[in-house]
């Protein structure tokens, strides 16, 4: 049971860089980036290509680096071409599934056989003991999670998320929202590639279809942490992604575990969970409407 305690932990800080991400695309931006399951797999592939090569530090930051550009072709076709926000997230996550291809040597997959990783770096400086994965994943989103924090509370963060609230008025206050727009979408595209990046180096090894559905996924985990915990303030927000994955990744080990679904269904199961999460604020609304309409008739039938 530890062992399931623990993976679900792991697992729940990495996933929540993407929600991270899902939040500065979709809650602040107002934008429905589409990029971000072909992203993820382009932090993985870069990452654990560089890892292959020798550099597994390096190989962070240079995944990071690919989905910002990633994010800046999305945001150049939006925002300079003219195209509506889905279906540039669209286009460049269609035309990105080559450019994983081409980062893998052409491969569907690529593996890391007894190369070294941050994981094991961080092992052998002999911290945290069994639970050095758990702390390593945790520092990093910590640290992610503090500095997009810190970041919109900047004037250039300020920006970007008056340009979400009303561009109109952005732009009338010679604030330039395409400037703002691209920003944002590199930063979110970078999280995003983060994720798959240390993903990538957890699992060792990266798979041409380990996105799919990762855009899902990551904003059915912003939805669970926002009702959970409410959206009051950017900490929050930002506590809310993180605590809406740990929270999703123990219900699918609660699933995997216990054996209630049979494996087979576990696709059917996810859609399901997703779908209720993110149907959960309507499904809210409409159940006190009608609290509200049974006290109402029971109060019309007292006083007859």
């Amino acid at each position: 049971m530890l062992y399931v305690v623990q993976t679900a932990l792991e697992l729940g800080f990495m996933y929540a860089l993407v929600a991270m991400a899902l939040f500065l695309s979709y809650r602040i931006l107002d934008i429905a980036d589409m990029t971000t399951d072909s992203g993820f797999v382009l932090g993985a592939a870069v990452s654990v290509t560089c890892a292959a090569a020798g550099h597994p530090v390096l190989a962070v930051f240079a995944a990071m680096a690919a989905g910002a550009c990633a994010g800046y072709v999305t945001a150049f076709l939006q925002t300079r071409m003219g195209v509506p926000s889905i279906l540039a997230g669209i286009i460049t996550n269609t035309g990105l599934y080559t450019v994983n291809l081409m980062v893998m040597g052409w491969s569907s997959n690529v593996s890391l056989l007894k190369q070294d990783t941050m994981f094991t770096l961080f092992r052998d400086l002999g911290i945290g003991g069994g639970f050095y994965k758990l702390i390593l994943a945790g520092g990093i989103t910590m640290f992610a999670g503090a500095a997009l924090v810190w970041f919109l509370g900047t004037r250039l963060g300020l920006s970007i998320r008056a340009t979400g609230d009303n561009r109109d008025m952005v732009r009338a206050s010679s604030v330039n929202p395409v400037f703002t727009i691209t920003v944002g979408l590199c930063i979110s595209n970078a999280l995003t590639a983060l994720s798959g990046a240390v993903v990538g180096q957890y699992q060792k090894s990266a798979d041409i279809n380990s996105g799919a559905g990762i855009v899902v996924i990551g904003l059915a985990c912003l939805i669970i942490g926002e009702t959970v915990l409410g959206r009051r303030s950017m900490g929050r927000n930002v506590a809310a992604a993180v605590t809406g994955s740990i929270l999703y990744r123990f219900l699918y080990a609660m699933i995997l575990k216990t054996s209630i679904v049979p494996i087979e269904c576990l696709k059917l199961v996810t859609a399901v969970v997703v779908a209720l999460a993110i149907a959960s604020p309507s499904l809210r609304e409409w159940a006190g409407l009608q609290k509200k309409k049974a006290e109402a008739k029971k109060r019309r039938g007292q006083s007859c």
